[in-house]
């Protein structure tokens, strides 16, 4: 299990890039729109020696988008959430590459933990597989990320320029945290905290 990316969130995708550039001293690239789940998002790669294809994903509720009828991945549908990112974005959960995600989803249910179920999405060349409960909740249970497996050889990362941003330590035992080399020094980004999933 590596980490894939870090999940920002944000209450509009303008406000996601603002910080970026006040906070990390950088501009995102564009993402795309994920029509499963109503939302749009903003990169950025932060891979690093130590965590070779990572980025750093701003996310927000697409107001252009039709409701994806279902909770929305991440918590992002929670009042809990919605209030704090009223105040701003801030980092929120992070997702973990894995090479086989049934066997992931199956061994984490062996120890109680129901990650959901393997959902297929794809944008543009990009495909992948991702595990995502019908209550749309974060796992917060020992720090659990989202799993993802991607398909193929494609990953965001490929096609992202670097950055001058890399990812220097990840802690999510005792909650969230990461530590990022940028052009404004070390920053260090800590998780909204919200109710504890399973």
């Amino acid at each position: 299990m590596e980490v894939d990316h870090l999940v920002v969130a944000a209450n509009t995708l303008e406000e996601g890039r603002a910080w970026c550039e006040r906070v990390l001293g950088v501009a995102p690239q564009p993402g795309g729109r994920h029509a499963l789940m109503g939302t749009h998002n903003l990169l950025l790669d932060i891979s690093a020696p130590n965590y070779p294809r990572a980025y750093l994903e701003i996310i927000a509720i697409d107001p252009e988008a039709v409701p994806p009828g279902r909770p929305r991945w991440f918590d992002l549908d929670q009042p809990a959430v919605q209030d704090r990112l009223k105040d701003g974005p801030a980092l929120l959960h992070w997702v973990a590459r894995v090479p086989n995600l049934d066997a992931t989803l199956a061994y984490w249910l062996g120890e109680g933990i129901d990650a959901g179920k393997a959902v297929e999405a794809a944008r543009g060349d990009l495909s992948w597989r991702i595990a995502l409960r019908d209550d749309g909740r974060r796992l917060r249970k020992e720090g659990l990320p989202v799993p993802i497996e991607w398909q193929g050889d494609a990953h965001p990362t490929d096609k992202l320029p670097a950055s001058g941003v890399q990812l220097l330590s990840f802690e999510a035992r005792d909650g969230l945290s990461a530590q990022l080399a940028t052009p404004k020094g070390t920053v260090e980004l800590q998780a909204i905290e919200a109710t504890l999933g399973a």
